[in-house]
């Protein structure tokens, strides 16, 4: 191996002037991986603007011996109750992989979760995953001792085929969000909707608002169900990737938060703003639809999701190390 490329060092993020940099490290790692999604400086900038993102804190980068970034990693430390977990993400280049740079992500995200656990008093867990066909991943995170606890699928669904008409109940409407006056709103039905699903966060209304600020986002895309008294019953929460359709050339659209609160199930609410949520898509030039699920999710989402034509695209499988 050329020298420079045996030896790097470990870093702090220094500012926006990275982003390019970072932007074209985690490109390259998802074409050789044959990922179908990309990251753009502006997504970098906005996901390290984060409320509940430490950045000097949780991320690092790794230089090799000619000063280029080489490797990145991303930790996401929830606030705790009993446990405080730690999701790790990280992307190394190729050609520098296997010769010790996973082993210094893992150490560091490690001794950053106990740090943490530590402080607030309860035990920590690391949390990572990849998909179903990133068999080097798995083997590695296999044999540092993960183990798996959960698979996500990746869903797709043609907008070109017909999409069946919404029928709500009688006295519900849908309309977008008021912006970010009804922010809090919004968290509260949010909250209310996941508060019994597996590893549930309960998100604040900064979160929301930063949500809000996303290039991807649309404001007319953020649909609520509105209850005969007024109250947020149900939300379709829709975004569209301009950049990433451009460099990939489709035309796709994601459904990226879908739910019904507490107190308003088992009445066709979901299945309504599933299908309100592909119209709004299609309407706005795009082809496919596409979601994430959790394949044990307790609402029975992905037997709706079936229903009216997504198929799975790949699976995410979750691990979990417990320390």
């Amino acid at each position: 191996m050329t020298a420079y490329l045996s030896t790097y060092r470990i870093r702090l993020y220094s500012g926006e002037a990275d982003l390019p940099a970072i932007a074209h490290l985690i490109n390259t790692c998802k074409t050789a991986d044959s990922l179908d999604d990309f990251a753009s400086v502006e997504e970098l900038g906005h996901r390290f603007a984060s409320p509940d993102f430490d950045i000097s804190q949780d991320l690092r980068l790794w230089e090799d011996g000619l000063g280029e970034i080489c490797a990145i990693a991303q930790c996401w430390l929830p606030e705790a109750t009993d446990v405080q977990n730690c999701f790790l993400w990280f992307s190394i280049r190729p050609d520098m992989r296997e010769i010790g740079l996973e082993i210094e992500v893992l150490t560091w995200a490690e001794a950053r979760v106990k740090q943490v656990a530590q402080q607030r008093n309860v035990s920590a867990q690391l949390r990572s995953g990849a998909r179903n066909d990133q068999v080097v991943r798995l083997n590695f995170l296999k044999q540092q001792n993960f183990v798996v606890d959960r698979h996500f699928y990746r869903m797709a669904r043609s907008l070109t085929e017909p999409i069946p008409e919404p029928q709500l109940p009688a006295g519900f409407y849908v309309r977008p969000l008021q912006g970010v006056t009804e922010a809090a709103a919004w968290v509260e039905m949010f909250n209310q909707t996941f508060i019994d699903h597996w590893n549930f966060h309960p998100l604040t209304v900064e979160d929301r608002k930063h949500w809000m600020e996303d290039s991807a986002y649309v404001p007319e895309l953020d649909l609520v169900v509105v209850a005969p008294d007024g109250t947020l019953a149900a939300f379709c929460y829709n975004l569209i990737y301009v950049q990433e359709n451009d460099r990939t050339g489709r035309k796709e659209g994601w459904i990226a938060d879908l739910g019904t609160r507490r107190g308003f199930r088992r009445i066709g609410l979901g299945r309504a703003m599933l299908l309100t949520g592909m119209l709004a898509l299609k309407a706005r030039g795009m082809e496919i639809a596409l979601l994430g699920v959790d394949s044990e999710n307790p609402s029975g989402a992905f037997n709706l999701y079936q229903s009216v034509g997504f198929r799975q695209r790949y699976s995410f499988i979750s691990h979990v190390k417990f320390l």
